[in-house]
């Protein structure tokens, strides 16, 4: 090795050995005649101490470089307790260039997460550089060594599954990639290895994972990188949604305890339908740290064919009517006069801004009389009525989202989310994961005027067989579920409907018939002919399990070399033109 110490290795112990160290030239300090150097490497920080300048010469900041020297105590007003090896100082003999760095540096190092994220990735080499991108991605390694360690424990197995496979209608689009042998033809990048894990349990495995490439072309988001991310994909055969819930919830449990501080919800992890997440939440992503619940006033307000809403007459009848209650009159001073109109105001901005044409109405309970653009509607028999419903108490307001069934639930929880922030209600200092549970099976697509899958097509509906036939279709609830935390979906699953008939039937409804069910799925559904377990798993993703403990806002951070919101990849030029002769090996012909 070039080195006998890395730079976060020497300790007191070590003053008066004579050492090499190697690394990048973090910072230079001029301090009249005697130059100090922060010497960096993937380890940590050691300080060097030069007393001839002229072993600088032509050295420049993110040079590599390697020092000889003799570990020395650093005098008390040197001490440095931010860093592991503070209390000592090397005194350089000789500096010997390993890497010069011959270019003026586009962003400095050390605050280069304030750089335009575009410069960012273009340079992300060095971006990697900076401790708090590069721990990250350490961070990153662990994590998925901790989930192989674990996995393996309960008796998994890791199998590979193929990249280059067939083309699948799974939801998202594909990324093609043309044929050189056979003309006209195309494989595709697994959206998941969904079908190759169940064909694994149709082969007599038991327990298989993987840490699994996953390749979709689908636009970014601040949890979702274009083009490819990584999940911890895993089925089980002979297995029920409750061996299912068991794994995940270990894992998981285990895997944020041991890399972060916050507190984590122990097991087993609440279970919510998807009709209650969308009714008390907005959403089926519900961040549980936010203590605010939607109410359904539905009811209460068809009583009433119209109403004064914020000022304005709104007819009640053919619409839906939900209610959140939060006190704002003793957050962030909100009690005085000003703050109070503030909020007011800026509650109404919000709503308008998100769609709601004539404000978010509300009614304010202060010193038992309620207050409001409303309340002189209400009759105090209705006023009790919304007080036993919502549970309101003294200094509490109630306020309202209306709208068609269409949008209810996405402007509700648009106005939960905006309380809860804020109101400085959510709960940062933790992670609340939970089960969201029976998804419908089926639901009606406008656009194309018939019955499509919601999720999964390959799903075992709840009932069988038997729900199949006898109910209507958009009311059968699938056995699939999702993994949620803090508003963020980590991880889809489902029991697969593992039988030939089931599926055939399921596929019908969809508008499949047989012939292109075998096209499609050929595979899955004459392997399932030969005799297939019930089987049933889950992929938690890993990046956006990076993501939370990392504590970033966006998985760009926790990623090495992600591609950009546009999905191109700056650094590298992708996608990028090829030459003609490529395109004439692989029968491609670029069209205007």
């Amino acid at each position: 090795m070039l080195r006998t110490n890395t730079c976060n290795e020497l300790r007191e112990s070590d003053i008066g050995k004579q050492v090499v160290l190697t690394g990048w030239v973090d910072t230079v300090r001029d301090h009249g005649g005697v130059l100090f150097v922060d010497l960096r490497d993937h380890y940590g920080i050691t300080q060097i101490v030069l007393l001839d300048d002229k072993l600088l010469d032509g050295v420049s900041k993110e040079t590599v470089v390697l020092i000889r020297g003799v570990v020395t105590k650093r005098d008390e007003d040197t001490v440095n307790n931010k860093i592991e090896t503070g209390l000592i100082e090397v005194r350089a003999s000789e500096l010997e260039v390993l890497g010069p760095c011959q270019l003026a540096l586009p962003f400095e190092i050390s605050s280069s997460t304030n750089t335009r994220e575009e410069v960012r990735l273009k340079y992300r080499y060095l971006d990697l550089r900076n401790k708090k991108i590069h721990d990250n991605i350490v961070l990153r390694s662990q994590i998925i060594s901790y989930l192989r360690k674990q996995m393996e424990e309960m008796g998994f197995m890791e199998f590979q599954t193929p990249i280059l496979t067939a083309s699948s209608p799974e939801g998202a689009r594909d990324y093609l990639v043309p044929s050189r042998k056979h003309k006209g033809k195309f494989y595709a990048l697994p959206q998941a290895p969904q079908q190759f894990k169940q064909l694994l349990m149709a082969s007599g495995f038991d327990k298989y994972f993987q840490i699994a490439p996953c390749f979709r072309d689908e636009d970014a988001r601040q949890d979702r990188s274009p083009g490819e991310f990584y999940q911890l994909d895993f089925e089980m055969a002979f297995a029920t949604q409750e061996d299912v819930f068991a794994v995940a919830e270990q894992v998981v449990y285990n895997t944020f305890t041991k890399f972060s501080t916050k507190k984590v919800s122990p097991a087993p992890f609440k279970r919510i339908t998807f009709a209650d997440a969308m009714m008390k939440y907005g959403t089926d992503k519900p961040d549980l740290r936010n203590p605010l619940i939607i109410h359904d006033l539905t009811d209460f307000f068809a009583k009433h064919e119209f109403l004064d809403f914020n000022g304005r007459t709104v007819p009640f009848k053919n619409k839906l009517v939900r209610g959140i209650v939060a006190n704002y009159l003793v957050r962030k001073g909100s009690g005085d006069g000003d703050g109070k109109k503030a909020f007011e105001k800026a509650i109404d901005a919000y709503s308008r801004s998100i769609g709601m044409k004539f404000g978010c109405g509300y009614i304010t309970l202060e010193e038992g009389e309620f207050k409001g653009p409303i309340a002189k509607f209400l009759t105090e028999e209705q006023k009790k009525e919304l007080c036993e419903i919502c549970g309101i108490q003294e200094g509490d307001s109630l306020f309202f989202i209306s709208d068609v069934p269409a949008v209810i639930n996405k402007l509700a929880g648009s106005i939960r989310t905006w309380l809860g922030e804020t109101l400085d209600l959510i709960q940062k200092d933790r992670f609340e994961f939970c089960f969201i549970v029976d998804f419908p099976m089926y639901e009606y697509n406008e656009e194309a005027g018939k019955i499509d899958f919601t999720h999964n097509p390959f799903s075992m509906p709840q009932g069988g067989m038997d729900a199949l036939l006898s109910k209507d279709p958009l009311e059968i609830y699938a056995y699939q579920y999702d993994i949620v935390c803090n508003g963020v979906e980590l991880s889809s699953g489902a029991v697969r409907n593992h039988n030939p008939d089931i599926m055939r039937k399921a596929f019908e409804i969809a508008g499949y018939g047989e012939e292109e069910l075998k096209a499609k799925f050929g595979a899955l559904y004459t392997a399932f002919s030969y005799g297939a377990p019930p089987h049933a798993g889950m992929a938690p993703g890993v990046d956006r399990m990076v993501m939370l403990i990392a504590e970033e806002e966006t998985i760009r951070d926790v990623i090495a070399f992600p591609l950009n919101s546009n999905a191109q990849d700056l650094m590298m030029g992708a996608p990028g033109e090829v030459t003609e002769m490529q395109l004439r090996e692989a029968h491609v012909k670029i069209r205007d």
